[in-house]
């Protein structure tokens, strides 16, 4: 095998031009094909595929959950109701002025025309309005007793100072039943602790007033988003500045703390990463005396990444960007490959002994590495997938283009190096002789035996977002104010056409009357009391015109009339609410469609309903207390065209099955490493000397995050399959050292623990070197990285060579 790539090394240095040419259009290739590649933000690619997800992902597909960023006013010690509203109004305008290229809609502002255009749909339509109760209300209000009490009061508010705006409300409804049909539009809201004034939304006790901002990008477009939330944040500090202890405000929601998050992200990484690279290149610098290291250190990996990407253009044609993220951590272990053939060149005189040295333990690394990532390939989800798919192509391309290309960019000098640096008096310290590192790695093996399994794995994804105390102030003030600490759930009725949809919404929306008559949930939002089915709809008109008999009809205009002379009524007064109860009877009624419903802007139906081709889902949300959340999912279980939809259940199965792909992959990995080991040292003794250390590494990390209480996370379990690729690279490294050693007698071992050395820095620098972040998911991947890297180190080091010797060098000495 070291011949075959000698061969290589021969054949390129006898054609440089047109090697170099060739490497050129091929970088220019890579180049091409991978900026070819789409992107997919569907973070529901991770989620395993089968039938009933597949169903679930539809639904998600087509629900409109952007998160709205809420706006919240609080009136200081200087202010009144007044100042909250005069500012709402300056705040509106100012989101218009300075925001609209960020903004779809701003919420909460109920303007007059509005108000008159929603209750004009109402009356047209009041039929559809009205319920079993409101009747039982109209029947009161019609007898001959209640008809002259209302004719006073209609009477007494015509000659109000008010009676000029209401008088054509009262001649076209005398009764007032479009109050009683446009209360259903509350029901388009959840809480009953809010009312209108000066056209917004503000609390009953008048100190609070809310806004929401439907932001036009998903709050995963942080670098568009961090201009738009730099202007809020402008527009709040103009404004509170001039209402000072008068009215404040302040902004929450997913937009605003993604934002933070990644500001705190770009400034933990800027510092670290910038403190860690200067680093970095001082010590490679300063060890292989060349300036130009670094750079040859990573043209291997920048190959083997675009040969990925190309791989996944030239058989997927898109990648799920989550896969790319995921991949981006483990190609560290690409820099591996570099870092081991550069120590072992600046030790050999000869380019043929160095490809005897190194090609075999790269090229078994590259494999056990590429293969463990491909085990993915058997889990049923597209991203992990891509992720098998981009991390194998790259680990192994790295390695071949490391092996083809760095002996050509690295001259070292014909002089064999001598030790003359600390790296190399460390990598000559024999480890496996120290009896204070022996005892000390017993006892970490004993506590890690009693104390892995306590590590669990935290489903709260929330626990790794990085808030402001700022952001944490107003998250804890909206709890108060609108429960939000209470749990929510979405409730997805769908069906292939529209009024399917809408008849099963009903049917929902039944339920949740129920359960809110019985206390089992707080509150509900939804559009089933205002948009309903074709055959509803009859079933409403026909109710009506049920109540609304010729002979009670007669008897309304005969009182209304009789009622009416004593105040100068005329007996033509009412003849609209007359022709509006005639014509009913006589079909005027027409069927609603949604493009009707559409055009109020009140309703805001777009917010509940979606359609795409032969696909309809309407939206209702509520909130529960959490004890009566298994009774409301249960009650909608079984039901084929109702989706009963927990976001933070949601989350945490996410994550589960994301933890058990996890661990299906290590099991697999396990498997695939034991296959190749046994391929290439064709001896069970050597395969074993490998595993035994991979597998305590594995054990003594879990181990000690254990005794440090510290938990698995989406972040910090990507990393655990990081530092199981490195201890794989470590246990081959070592493994071919002492075999090496005991083939020709000769302290081979610090040279291949030079390169470990070397990466284990490199490594810390890199990673590591984010314990100092203080964004929480940074931090503990970073916590988690050194803990397992650093015990892959010391075990390799110092457990290794004692297995070696026990198994291969004591039993040759006894003649076995």
């Amino acid at each position: 095998m070291g011949q075959f790539f000698y061969n290589i090394y021969l054949g390129i240095k006898a054609h440089k031009v047109i090697t170099l040419c060739g490497m050129f259009l091929l970088l220019v290739a890579l180049l091409f094909l991978s900026f070819q590649l789409k992107f997919e933000e569907d973070i529901t690619k991770l989620i395993p595929e089968n039938e009933k997800a597949v169903s679930l992902n539809k639904v998600l597909g087509q629900v409109d959950f952007s998160d709205k960023i809420v706006v919240h006013l609080k009136v200081q010690s200087k202010g009144n109701v007044t100042d909250l509203t005069q500012f709402a109004t300056k705040l509106v305008s100012s989101f218009e002025e300075g925001c609209g290229d960020y903004i779809n809609e701003i919420q909460g502002v109920v303007n007059d025309d509005d108000f008159e255009e929603t209750l004009d749909f109402v009356y047209d339509n009041l039929p559809l309005f009205l319920n079993e109760g409101d009747y039982n209300v109209i029947k009161e209000k019609t007898t001959t007793e209640a008809i002259q009490k209302s004719t006073s009061a209609n009477y007494k508010t015509l000659i109000s100072p008010s009676g000029f705006v209401a008088r054509k409300t009262i001649l076209k409804d005398p009764f007032g039943i479009s109050f009683l049909g446009f209360q259903k539009l509350k029901e388009l809201q959840i809480g009953d602790d809010f009312t209108i004034k000066d056209g917004f939304v503000v609390s009953a006790d008048e100190k609070h007033l809310l806004l929401f901002i439907k932001p036009k990008l998903s709050s995963n477009e942080t670098d568009k988003n961090t201009a738009f939330v730099n202007q809020l944040n402008e527009i709040k500090a103009a404004l509170n500045s001039a209402y000072i202890n008068k009215v404040s405000v302040g902004y929450y929601g997913a937009t605003v703390v993604a934002v933070a998050n990644a500001n705190q992200i770009k400034s933990d990484i800027q510092l670290t990463v910038s403190i860690a690279l200067s680093i970095l290149l001082l010590i490679l610098i300063f060890f292989y005396k060349k300036l130009s290291i670094p750079i040859i250190l990573f043209i291997p990996t920048v190959f083997g990444a675009l040969l990925a990407i190309t791989t996944l253009y030239l058989f997927r044609g898109t990648i799920s960007a989550i896969s790319i993220g995921i991949g981006s951590i483990l190609l560290g272990i690409t820099l591996d490959f570099s870092l081991h053939i550069l120590t072992h060149y600046r030790s050999n005189e000869s380019i043929k002994e160095l490809y005897k040295d190194v090609t075999k333990p790269i090229v078994m690394s590259s494999i056990t590495t590429s293969l463990a990532f491909l085990c993915l390939l058997f889990i049923k989800s597209r991203a992990l997938q891509d992720l098998g798919i981009f991390a194998a192509v790259s680990v192994f391309g790295s390695s071949f283009f490391a092996l083809v290309l760095i002996p050509h960019l690295y001259k070292p000098g014909k002089i064999k190096v001598k030790k003359t640096n600390i790296i190399d008096r460390i990598a000559g310290f024999t480890f496996g002789k120290n009896r204070i590192l022996i005892i000390g790695c017993l006892l970490l093996f004993i506590i890690s035996a009693f104390t892995y399994n306590k590590v669990l794995f935290d489903k709260d994804i929330s626990k790794m977002n990085y808030q402001t105390e700022e952001l944490l102030n107003e998250e804890k003030a909206l709890n108060s104010l609108l429960n939000t600490a209470s749990k929510s759930l979405y409730i997805v009725a769908h069906g292939k056409t529209l009024n399917e949809a809408l008849s099963e919404n009903q049917n929902v929306y039944a339920a949740l009357t129920a359960f809110k008559k019985d206390n089992r949930i707080i509150s509900y939002s939804s559009v089933a009391s205002v948009v309903l089915s074709e055959e509803h709809q009859q079933e409403k008109v026909n109710t009506w015109n049920s109540f609304w008999s010729e002979e009670k009809q007669s008897f309304i205009k005969e009182e209304l009339i009789a009622s009416g002379k004593p105040y100068g009524f005329k007996p033509s007064t009412y003849n609209q609410f007359y022709d509006k109860l005639s014509n009913l009877q006589d079909g005027f009624q027409d069927i609603l469609t949604i493009e009707e419903y559409q055009q109020i802007k009140a309703l805001n139906t777009q917010e509940y309903i979606s359609v795409t081709e032969n696909f309809y889902t309407i939206l209702s949300s509520l909130k529960v207390d959490k004890a009566n959340i298994d009774n409301v999912k249960s009650f909608f279980k079984g039901n084929n065209n109702v989706v009963v939809i927990d976001r933070q259940a949601m989350n945490e199965t996410f994550l589960n099955g994301f933890k058990n792909n996890f661990n299906t992959l290590l099991g697999y990995s396990f498997i695939a490493v034991f296959l190749v080991l046994l391929f290439f040292f064709k001896r069970i003794e050597l395969v074993f000397i490998t595993i035994i250390p991979i597998a305590l590494t594995w054990l003594v990390t879990i181990g000690l995050m254990g005794v440090l209480g510290l938990s698995f996370n989406i972040f910090n379990i990507i990393i655990s399959t990081f530092i199981f690729g490195l201890g794989v690279d470590y246990a081959i490294f070592t493994t071919n050292g002492l075999i090496k050693e005991y083939e020709t007698g000769e302290p081979q071992l610090p040279i291949y623990r030079t390169s470990i050395i070397l990466s284990v820095i490199t490594t810390i620098l890199g990673v590591g070197v984010l314990i100092f972040a203080k964004h929480p998911a940074l931090y503990s991947i970073a916590l988690v990285s050194l803990i397992g890297i650093l015990t892959a180190l010391i075990i390799t080091f110092v457990i290794q060579p004692i297995v070696f010797r026990a198994i291969i060098t004591n039993r040759a000495k006894k003649g076995f």
